[in-house]
């Protein structure tokens, strides 16, 4: 009798560590997943006529913010969401973190079916970092100034430090690539696939002052590097 409890006791404990060894596997499938996204997000965005206008604003810029799906659906009133990533320009063009977040918000119009978009957020001066450093979530538009990100010729007047937004965004859809306005959406820390990525718990703010050298970041921060060559000189 007892040798058939401790069995049981023993195959319960290598259930939970498996379960617990299959939760950490899909987390980590997750995040590395978002990482590949982003990558392929940045890559196309690299190819379109107005590449220029985004590398200017990213080279001049404090950080991006890559959210590769950003899913909006409903009729009339719908709403949307999506899974990304942040990572730091540092003044001597090294990148640090990332740090992993979420978008979601409320959207109100005329809304048909579902549609997906690639959503790139380039943070512009210190309040844009602050948002993105400072707390576990924040509201565009309410807490830090955000606007459709500059392109053609409206992008030299934006980086020439005048009346400049803290956060430029711009989209991602069937092959058409444009400045978005998404006021109004909150975005939040994802401590989860923080974890995943960096093995322990860990803030936004802390992931975002370590060194991007982690292998498993480098195909993005190539991409991004390769982006801001097509900066105007």
């Amino acid at each position: 009798m007892k040798i058939s409890r401790k069995i049981t006791i023993f195959a319960l404990f290598a259930l939970l560590l498996l379960a617990a060894a299959q939760a950490a596997f899909a987390a980590e499938a997750a995040h590395e997943r978002r990482i590949r996204l982003a990558t392929e997000l940045i890559n196309k965005m690299a190819i379109e006529q107005d590449a220029e206008s985004l590398a200017d604003v990213i080279k001049s810029g404090k950080g991006v913010a890559i959210f590769p799906a950003v899913t909006k659906a409903g009729l009339g009133i719908g709403g949307q969401t999506g899974e990304g990533l942040v990572l730091l320009r540092q003044p001597n063009g090294k990148w640090t973190g990332p740090a992993f977040m979420g978008i979601s918000g409320a959207s109100i119009g005329l809304q048909i079916g579902v549609s997906s978009v690639g959503l790139v957020l380039v943070i512009t001066n210190q309040e844009g970092l602050h948002a993105f450093t400072g707390g576990n979530s924040f509201k565009l538009g309410a807490d830090v100034g955000i606007a459709a990100g500059p392109v053609g010729r409206d992008a030299s007047a934006a980086t020439d430090g005048r009346a400049k937004a803290s956060i430029y965004s711009y989209s991602m859809s069937k092959g058409l690539f444009a400045g978005i306005s998404i006021d109004g959406s909150v975005i939040n820390q994802n401590r989860d696939a923080n974890k995943a990525y960096w093995g322990h718990d860990i803030s936004a703010e802390n992931a975002l002052k370590k060194p991007a050298n982690n292998k498993k970041i480098q195909g993005l921060v190539k991409a991004l590097n390769e982006l801001v060559k097509k900066a105007p000189k």
